[in-house]
């Protein structure tokens, strides 16, 4: 499968990873867990061959099927089900047998009689790569991750971030490789699809590495776990499952912190013995000895874990705007023949706090692009009232420039920011020293993140829109979002799967995609949630 000797990972000067040797066999369903920035995404990357190791080497066995964060697509003209069944090389007949059968319906005699003879040799084709059986495993799948008949004809480019995402899920688990290699595969899945996702990777019999802030998941899928310390740069390796991992790392932190404060207390015994007989020549030798030997009692010690540092967030106090800063009238968007919703009114009052909800597609992403002017709608108005400043987190980090540094896209943001400012604020988000100088696209998943919340921080924002605003970050850090949420002052406008995350704004109203209708929140809203 995918064996890896002596890996050594670096970003800049820092070392993410140093000299791992593991390797990734069949019935592996491995869980790389660890904090915010610490590695996950860059190892999986060299893993599927994506980037090079700065050291060492890594053997692959079979195809991989790799999942990043952000999955990007060449051909943004392809129909989303061809792209799938590409896994297979099955678009390209698929296609053409389309084709030959509309030239097998032609009046022109060589037109009519040129497809018949071509027809029997792609079925020929078709068959031996699977055939009608492929085809149905591929609609299952698709079924299955959310993805209607209707999505699936539109081309990729007519598509959702997380609609396109999920394209991208389905084509790597129709593709019937040996080893799978996925970050974060539950972003952008409702609850129904969640739960089938689970079900698929528990009976997965080939090689499995999976990054997941969703703790379920992991609880219910993996048999093993890697641990990447940010720290000291090494990867733990536990041939366990994850509840029982973490029982067990809990268990080896009480005793490695007992072990120490029993080596402490002799080392400290002998170093007082040592300057004690330090004073007399006679003794100057032992008491050397004794000195050299509690070095080597310290030295011999594991090191203790140091706690995971998390990002400090609170939204400073709103720029003062009317009584309405914005209003959205009649707005209506499609994408080709797609439409997504028609006649949606949403009117933002000072300091009001919505929850959009849709099942996946219903154009929850694309309402709040409206809102934000990223793009624009086929028709109705976004009007801004007096002082309105927004504040636009979209969970693809399309708000970031991706070619810029970590300090050039928050003055982007803050521009009246002093450098010494600018360092503060990114230091409070965990981005200090050579790492505030990286560019933006190497950053993992939740790095990003907290890049964007750090724009938002500085902007003064009297309006959030909030796209998914807890995905890709570890349980600290979400927790720290949330209680920034509970604080802030100003109008928010969120799409959310996390109930935590609807919990902490409580929300007054609730607009309903793709119908548009908005009632006031009551608490039967909260189970859709989840399932939306």
């Amino acid at each position: 499968m995918i064996t890896a000797q002596a890996v050594e990972l670096r970003v800049g000067a820092r070392v993410l990873l140093h000299e791992a040797t593991f390797r990734i066999a069949p019935g592996d369903r491995i869980g790389l867990v660890g904090r915010n920035g610490a590695g996950k995404t860059t190892l999986t990357k060299t893993l599927a061959g994506e980037t090079l190791p700065a050291g060492g080497k890594i053997v692959r066995g079979t195809e991989i099927g790799y999942l990043p964060q952000d999955p990007r697509t060449g051909d943004l003209e392809v129909l989303a089900m061809d792209r799938v069944l590409s896994a297979r090389g099955l678009d390209t007949i698929v296609r053409q047998m389309r084709e030959t059968e509309g030239a097998m319906a032609s009046a022109d005699v060589e037109t009519h009689e040129a497809a018949m003879a071509r027809y029997p040799k792609l079925e020929e084709r078709f068959t031996a790569a699977g055939g009608y059986a492929a085809e149905s495993e591929a609609e299952r799948i698709t079924s299955n991750l959310g993805l209607d008949a209707r999505i699936l004809a539109q081309p990729i480019g007519t598509l959702s971030g997380g609609q396109r995402r999920r394209i991208e899920l389905a084509r790597i688990l129709f593709s019937g490789v040996d080893t799978l290699l996925l970050d974060e595969p539950t972003n952008h899945l409702d609850a129904d699809s969640i739960i089938w996702l689970r079900e698929y990777l528990r009976s997965y019999s080939g090689g499995l590495v999976v990054i997941s802030h969703d703790v379920d998941l992991l609880k219910a899928t993996v048999n093993k776990v890697f641990h990447l310390d940010a720290t000291r740069g090494e990867l733990d390796q536990y041939n366990l499952d994850y509840e029982t991992y973490l029982v067990q790392r809990e268990t080896d932190e009480r005793r490695r912190r007992r072990e120490r404060q029993n080596t402490e207390k002799k080392a400290a015994v002998l170093v007082s013995q040592a300057e004690k007989m330090r004073a007399k020549a006679t003794k100057a030798v032992a008491a050397q000895n004794m000195l050299k030997r509690a070095e080597r009692m310290l030295g011999s010690l594991e090191g203790e874990r140091v706690s995971d540092k998390v990002a400090k967030l609170r939204f400073p106090k709103p720029a003062a705007c009317g009584k309405t800063p914005l209003t959205a009238s009649g707005l209506s968007k499609s994408y080709g023949s797609l439409e997504i919703f028609t006649g949606v009114d949403l009117a933002i009052d000072r300091g009001s706090r919505v929850v959009i909800l849709g099942l996946n597609g219903a154009g929850k992403t694309t309402l709040l692009k409206l809102l934000a002017g990223v793009e624009q709608a086929d028709s109705g108005t976004v009007d801004a009232g007096h002082g309105l400043k927004l504040g636009y987190y979209a969970q693809e980090h399309d708000t970031l420039d991706m070619d810029a540094t970590v300090v050039q896209n928050l003055r982007h943001s803050a521009p009246d920011l002093t450098d010494t400012e600018v360092r503060s604020v990114l230091g409070s988000f965990l981005f200090s020293g050579d790492d505030a100088d990286k560019p933006t696209h190497v950053l993992s998943g939740g790095e990003k993140t907290r890049l964007a919340l750090a724009t938002l921080v500085v902007s003064q924002a009297n309006v959030l829109l909030l796209d998914e605003p807890t995905n890709n970050l570890d349980p600290a850090s979400r927790a720290e979002i949330l209680g920034a949420l509970r604080s802030y002052e100003g109008a928010v406008v969120m799409v959310t799967h996390d109930e935590g995350a609807v919990d902490a704004l409580t929300p007054e109203r609730v607009l309903l995609l793709p119908d548009g209708d908005e009632d006031l929140w009551n608490d039967s809203y909260a189970e859709l949630v989840a399932l939306a």
